[in-house]
């Protein structure tokens, strides 16, 4: 095998490396010996089709794969020969004519020098569910179950409105004719707090005129900015009604006793898992500030970066699309507006990563299946999730990823210079 490697950049490699022939048609050979042994085929007995039968039919594929895991092989191994530590997947093409001749492009993790984390100032965050807590929760999941019974009176916080609006400012109305239908709940933030706010005390069937003003950046850019008057008409007012948080309203909830001291006891355990994946996404954050500020200076790999940023770039637009909103055209260089934000999330991966190489951090096994079964928990049937997680080396993968992620930090954590800060449950899960 032979392997050359050269610098393209402060961070970036050329590797040239080549497989040699026989290698290739050894594990080609091999591969097409055993689909002989097992292959049926319509006018032969499994086991007696011919070489040359079972050549044509898996040949090319056969090489491909071969050829594919060698190559994968071959790179990793002059990777750990030269000691380089990658930062991203490479590109691996063909170099020039020959079929194994191969130039594979990459970048490495920067030199970090003393990634010393005592010096590190942490604050960290504890927070309990109480018994209020589990209490909101109920009223949250009756508010989640309420009916509505039309009423004949004024509206007032809380109440179901339905109506018809438009609006005018100097010339300009919108709609240009006509109205538009409306339905909120007051205080629920639906609509601006201005008009919203002002929703309560309207009769139904009267028209009012209220003076809103629209923020700018408003998507009508006639209104943007602008103080202008709403006429608003309620046609309808409807107030709440709870359920009573009975045996039935229990057993809805998936409770088979309808027992309130098992619902409360189910509660607590939901928000426990939150409480705990809300503490943590606070770790992960002040960790991560403070380890981008600390190492702030250090040069990272362009390329590593710039993919974390189209990722961002996709994730967003992913998210305008699942809420049914078009994102419309979106520029070639859209992505360079999360090219910092890329930055700290590079620069903190990589952080995490050199401080468990450097102090041999191990993934917890332990942990792995911990942190399973609490994602499992959250479905109606956990085991089938847990075996769906073990039959899937990706979704593995993942869960084994953060799980070493969150080992990091947390060691991290304790040996940087660190507070404690007390937070209610609320404070805490609101990030």
């Amino acid at each position: 095998m032979q392997v050359s490697v050269e610098s393209t950049g402060n961070l970036e490699r050329r590797m040239n490396f080549s497989l040699p022939a026989e290698q290739l048609e050894s594990g080609v050979s091999g591969r097409l010996r055993e689909i002989a042994r097992t292959a049926k085929m319509k006018g032969f007995r499994p086991g007696k089709i011919p070489a040359k039968v079972i050549e044509q039919r898996f040949g090319e594929q056969v090489k491909a794969e071969v050829l594919g895991g060698l190559v994968r092989q071959t790179f990793d191994s002059a990777v750990r020969e030269h000691d380089l530590r990658l930062a991203g997947n490479p590109r691996i093409d063909r170099a020039g004519e020959g079929d194994l001749e191969f130039v594979a492009t990459f970048e490495v993790v920067p030199d970090f020098g003393d990634v010393d984390v005592t010096k590190l100032t942490v604050v960290r965050n504890t927070a309990e569910v109480t018994d209020a807590d589990i209490d909101q929760m109920i009223e949250n999941l009756r508010l989640q179950r309420r009916t509505w019974n039309k009423v004949e009176r004024a509206a007032k916080e809380g109440d179901l409105v339905a109506g018809a609006l438009w609006t005018q400012f100097e010339d300009f109305r919108q709609p240009a004719e006509g109205v538009e239908q409306f339905s909120a709940v007051i205080g629920s933030g639906q609509l601006l707090p201005a008009l919203e706010s002002a929703l309560a005390g309207l009769q139904p069937g009267v028209e009012s005129i209220i003076d809103v003003a629209f923020p700018e950046g408003w998507r009508q850019p006639q209104l943007a900015g602008k103080t202008a008057q709403v006429h608003v008409t309620l046609a309808q007012v409807s107030e709440p009604v709870l359920p009573e948080v009975d045996a039935a309203f229990i057993k809805s909830f998936g409770v088979r006793s309808g027992q309130m001291d098992k619902f409360r006891d189910d509660i607590r355990s939901n928000l426990e898992r939150e409480l705990k994946g809300a503490l943590m996404a606070r770790l992960r954050r002040e960790v991560g500030e403070q380890l981008t500020s600390t190492w702030a200076h250090v040069e990272l790999p362009p390329r590593l970066v710039e993919n974390e940023a189209r990722g961002m770039l996709a994730q967003q637009l992913d998210q305008v699309r699942r809420s049914g909103r078009d994102p419309g055209q979106v520029p070639g260089n859209a992505h360079e507006a999360f090219l910092e934000p890329a930055r700290k999330r590079v620069l903190a991966g990589l952080l995490v990563g050199e401080v468990a190489r450097r102090h041999d951090l191990r993934l917890d096994p332990k942990r792995v299946n911990e942190t399973l079964r609490l994602i499992a928990s959250t479905y109606e049937q956990p085991e089938q999730v847990i075996e769906m997680y073990r039959n899937d080396p990706q979704l593995m993968q993942g869960l084994q990823n953060r799980v070493m992620e969150e080992q990091v930090i947390d060691w991290i954590a304790e040996r940087a210079q660190h507070t404690v800060t007390p937070l209610s449950f609320q404070e805490a899960i609101r990030g």
